[in-house]
């Protein structure tokens, strides 16, 4: 499987799994690669995606979510890679393969928000979605030093 040069995280609001994504890859990958996240809507950034990533020692808080058409006009749909993590945003990711040359892969992800408990719970919810992120991620890009800020 061949490397990709530019990837895209996606999924339904661009405010937890997404940016939790390019986060984690972003603190692995080599500095060439390109790493952005989207969703087919946006919300605020959860306040606890941002704790659970902080645990990890990962800064997630200046992330601002951002739809697909927004990036689109912003900078362009050039990546090699989209990685969709709710069904949403796959059905959104396949619907470009129809005018944009991109590989897309779906990592079916457990959405968080619904965790109750208390707030220490709730972040655990949060962290063992950053976990299994990060296994995939290894398992898809390998384990690369350096980051990319």
């Amino acid at each position: 499987m061949r490397q990709p040069q530019a990837v895209l995280f996606a999924c339904g609001m661009n405010s937890v799994r997404s940016p939790m994504a390019e986060g984690l890859l972003r603190s692995i990958a080599p500095r060439t690669m390109y790493i952005r996240s989207v969703g087919v809507k946006t919300q605020e950034l959860d306040p606890f995606a941002v704790a659970a990533m902080a645990e990890r020692g990962l800064d997630i808080s200046r992330h601002k979510p951002t739809t697909f058409e927004e990036l689109d006009d912003y900078e362009g749909l050039n990546f090699d890679l989209i990685v969709t993590l709710s069904p949403e945003a796959h059905h959104k990711a396949l619907e470009l393969t129809r005018t944009h040359a991109i590989d897309v892969e779906y990592w079916p992800t457990y959405d968080p928000t619904g965790a109750e408990g208390t707030r220490d719970q709730r972040i655990a919810a949060y962290g063992d979605v950053a976990e299994t992120l990060m296994q995939r991620i290894y398992k898809r890009f390998g384990r690369h030093s350096g980051g990319n800020e």
